[in-house]
């Protein structure tokens, strides 16, 4: 029976007791608090209609059409997918107390305190409307691309096991004579090193009636939730601990090469080295100390700016100025590279330090699966609160095959 049967049902069998002589008054009282609840659920229900009809109508007819055929486009963005994947979910548990709507992992391209609820003590402090402003801005959200130095790649397991390269090769080529005997060349045995899948998880809550309005929540998952999502892993790549469920990070990393400005001569004590110099000369290492050639370099935003500020003794900048190049030719560069790397500028690169090296070819981010969304409205209180949490999470793990072709440099001034 559907709900107005049910309600039809109770009723009647209200009705029915009532009309005998001895009848039970707790039996009708609790027939008739059950049609007070029939009453109420018929009531969301109907909400729930509402509700859907404003979700088909989001982005005019066309977009309606789209969602009600099974949304089979490729989302975009990971709020898209997330909306997209649970449309059908929504639809047909609306309503229901309980329900959890999952997404598929999501593999496009490029995760707040657990108690912290979107609706209060943010900026959406006042009680929210069913549409939003749309004028609201978000908040800047720097571009994470350490991921995109790295070498990437899928895993079926749970961790990866990998060689570590081993000193220099033992004896060398060289020329012989006609039947004479070839020299032996002897690679060191190598390392075999293992490193387990991590993940990383978090959450964010959403009141009913912010999720009335699917542009609002597909912002949040794509300005907040994933951007928060990245910069936790950037920070677990270059800093893990390795200690429970942490990654070990690159700089934690035995074998990679530790560098530092070379200080001045006793002629001339002053004559420090700059840190451009030690830059490129940590490049250098990479090259004679890995064989490899080098790709990138990480470097905190405080220390990128004082060598984007620099200036010659004719008070030029060396990258350019603030309206042209240098001595005015060509056009400005935003963040030009330095010595022609790839630069990643950073705050999980602590202030002082710098990191230059063959990403690529050095280390290589594994994920299992993609990053996946998960919501319910029964966590915790939140059916009687009427909110819904929203999950996000990653599983990957991070192998170092060449740690010598990381150089991690101390940019500090010489002693």
């Amino acid at each position: 029976m559907n709900l107005k049967e049910q309600r039809a049902a109770a009723f009647k069998a209200a009705q029915d007791l009532l009309a005998k002589d001895d009848y039970d008054e707790a039996e009708v009282e609790a027939k008739m608090a059950e049609v007070k609840d029939l009453d109420a659920r018929i009531a969301r229900a109907a909400k729930g209609s509402d509700l859907l009809r404003q979700l088909g109508d989001l982005g005019g007819d066309d977009q309606g059409d789209q969602r009600e055929k099974g949304l089979q486009e490729t989302a975009a963005t990971l709020g898209d997918h997330f909306v997209k994947s649970i449309y059908q979910d929504v639809k047909s548990n609306l309503g229901k107390s309980g329900y959890v709507a999952r997404t598929p992992e999501w593999n496009g391209p490029e995760s707040k305190a657990a108690t912290d609820t979107q609706g209060s003590g943010t900026v959406f402090n006042t009680p929210v409307l069913t549409t939003f402003d749309r004028t609201i801005v978000q908040a800047v959200r720097p571009e994470l691309v350490i991921t995109d130095l790295l070498g990437s790649g899928s895993i079926a397991g749970t961790a990866i096991s990998y060689f570590i390269e081993q000193g220099p090769v033992e004896g060398a080529f060289t020329t012989v004579a006609e039947g004479a005997a070839k020299p032996q060349l002897h690679f060191p045995d190598p390392i075999t090193a293992s490193d387990a899948v991590k993940k990383i998880a978090g959450f964010i809550k959403f009141t009913d009636e912010m999720l009335e309005d699917l542009g609002f929540v597909v912002s949040e998952i794509n300005t907040r939730l994933l951007y928060e999502l990245a910069k936790f892993e950037e920070n677990q790549i270059f800093n893990g601990d390795g200690v429970g469920t942490n990654l070990l990070g690159l700089l934690n990393r035995s074998g990679i090469q530790l560098m530092s400005r070379n200080g001045g001569v006793a002629a001339n004590p002053s004559d420090d080295e700059s840190v451009a110099d030690a830059i490129f000369r940590a490049a250098t290492a990479v090259r004679t100390g890995s064989g490899l050639e080098p790709d990138g370099i990480a470097i905190n935003p405080l220390d990128y700016q004082a060598l984007r500020l620099s200036k010659d003794a004719n008070g030029q900048y060396h990258g350019g100025g603030f309206f042209q190049g240098q001595y005015g030719n060509g056009g400005i560069l935003l963040n030009p590279p330095i010595w022609g790397l790839r630069t990643v500028v950073t705050p999980s690169i602590a202030q002082g330090t710098a990191v230059v090296g063959a990403f690529r070819q050095s280390a290589t981010v594994y994920r299992k699966g993609g990053v996946r969304v998960e919501s319910t409205n029964s966590h915790a209180d939140d059916f009687t609160t009427n909110k819904v949490t929203v999950r996000a999470e990653e599983r990957l793990a991070l192998a170092v095959r060449k740690p010598a072709g990381i150089v991690k440099l101390d940019l500090s001034t010489p002693a």
